[in-house]
């Protein structure tokens, strides 16, 4: 039986509000084209992975989205401003708390799937950066986890959006959808399961590099001089201080 707190889809009035207004924001405050519509999926199981360069990244991924959609994050947010913090709790999302296992994040993630939900994830875990970066493990962990299909989206322009606004102008904002694919398996246990995860990580990354210009693929750019530029990008900020705490007995909100 799945739990009431994991119970897909959730907050549905809210949503239903939401999910067109960041389409008309998209609409309005971008120049914006989507690309590969009809590689959107009529229904889930799914993971929608995307790469993360900017903090509004969720509102594009909900605006091209067709189906009621959650989320895993970070439980807080450094690179947003304060005054927009209020709308992905509004949406509402599975907090991670980077750095440490999330137990109950990992819970909601595998109950939203079983349920034939849609879960968007991004696998770079952070926008530290606006080169991709590998995938921290996550994304592979659950992809096999559950055998959930696996949906790319390449987002380019979005880091644009406010500096062209305070210019008087609308940043030229491309979001293509690349087609699913997957589902992955691995062995159980040991140094074999890691290194396919790793493997079905950097598989993930490749994917979502083919759908955003060349010179931000970073650490999956064919050239050896955009990667030797992305170098440093990989480091994860919250490797020797995870985020927050994150008690076993503490619930999802």
């Amino acid at each position: 039986m799945i739990h009431s707190e994991f119970r897909y889809p959730r907050r549905r009035l809210i949503r239903t509000v939401l999910q067109p207004l960041a389409r008309v924001a998209l609409a309005a405050l971008t120049d914006l084209h989507i690309i590969g519509r009809e590689n959107l999926p009529k229904e889930g199981p799914l993971l929608v992975v995307a790469n993360h360069f900017s903090f509004i990244d969720p509102v594009a991924m909900v605006g091209a989205a067709s189906w009621p959609l959650e989320f895993v994050g970070g439980f807080q947010m450094p690179n947003a401003p304060a005054s927009v913090t209020w709308i992905p709790k509004l949406w509402g999302y599975y907090p991670v708390y980077r750095g440490s296992v999330s137990q109950g994040a990992l819970r909601a993630s595998e109950a939203v799937l079983a349920q034939g939900g849609v879960l968007g994830i991004f696998p770079e875990a952070g926008n530290w950066a606006t080169v991709l970066r590998p995938a921290r493990p996550g994304t592979a962990y659950l992809a096999v986890r559950t055998g959930a299909p696996i949906l790319p989206m390449g987002f380019d322009g979005l880091t644009d959006v406010f500096p062209c606004l305070r210019q008087g102008r609308r940043a030229h904002v491309t979001l293509r959808v690349g087609k699913p694919f997957g589902p992955f398996h691995a062995k159980r246990t040991g140094r074999a399961r890691r290194r396919q995860l790793e493997a079905i990580g950097h598989e993930i990354m490749g994917r979502i590099a083919e759908l955003i210009p060349p010179e931000a693929r970073g650490h999956y750019s064919d050239d050896p001089a955009i990667r030797t530029a992305a170098q440093g990008t990989e480091v994860y900020p919250w490797t020797d201080a995870p985020e927050g705490s994150y008690p076993a007995q503490r619930g999802i909100g």
